[in-house]
């Protein structure tokens, strides 16, 4: 059998030879979602909106997130082309798998696990937008707001974080590491987020 990249403790894992430190916690993770489905609920009361995951990474935060909206709501996938095994984003932008709904006339919020370039984003947007929806809004776990190329609209933000490589929750380093509950990111980073960690997003600053 071939040997696992993933190693871990409490509080660190080893993927591909790199250790990774616990950044974001389950129990956070939990408490932030439960309050975007809350409002999701709110704003989208007597309304059926489409839930549309990016695959693959945002597949856990979407399932999650689902269970909390109080409200009748559907879902559907797209997939995108991705890191690889990579840590930065190649900026080029393919389009895999496009949604199989019918979303024209439908109220639709693409789930993403992670924003960075915006360029992503961008794409899914504007090709969504080709089938008539009746309106189009974005909710992401993370922004990664100091990697930002491309301004682009995010209605629901869980947390806004600085340029880390971020691991765990559904975000891969190399395909290893979807499975972890928690999120993580590199320890030589760690120290470079001491004082400005991970914060819920602000409605007034960086979109």
């Amino acid at each position: 059998m071939e040997a696992t990249f993933l190693v871990h403790d409490d509080q660190t894992v080893t993927v591909r030879g790199e250790r990774f430190r616990k950044y974001l916690t389950s129990d956070t993770l939990k408490s932030r979602t439960e309050e975007l489905g809350r409002q999701i609920s709110e704003e989208y009361a007597g309304k059926k909106p489409i839930l549309i995951g990016v695959l693959n990474g945002a597949f856990i935060f979407l399932a999650d997130l689902m269970r909390t909206v109080l409200i009748d709501c559907e879902v559907d996938f797209l997939k995108l082309s991705s890191y690889g095994a990579q840590k930065i984003s190649s900026g080029e932008v393919k389009e895999l798998k496009h949604i199989d709904a019918d979303i024209k006339g439908r109220h639709v919020i693409v789930v993403e696990d992670i924003v960075d370039t915006g360029l992503s984003m961008e794409f899914i947007l504007s090709r969504l937008a080709e089938d008539e929806p009746a309106s189009l809004k974005v909710a992401t776990l993370l922004h990664k707001y100091e990697a930002t190329k491309v301004e682009v609209p995010l209605d629901y933000v869980g947390f806004r974080i600085k340029n880390h490589f971020v691991l765990g929750y559904g975000l891969d380093y190399g395909q290893v590491g979807r499975n972890l509950a928690d999120i993580y990111i590199l320890d030589e980073q760690q120290g470079d987020d001491q004082k400005d960690g991970p914060h819920l997003n602000d409605p007034k600053g960086i979109k």
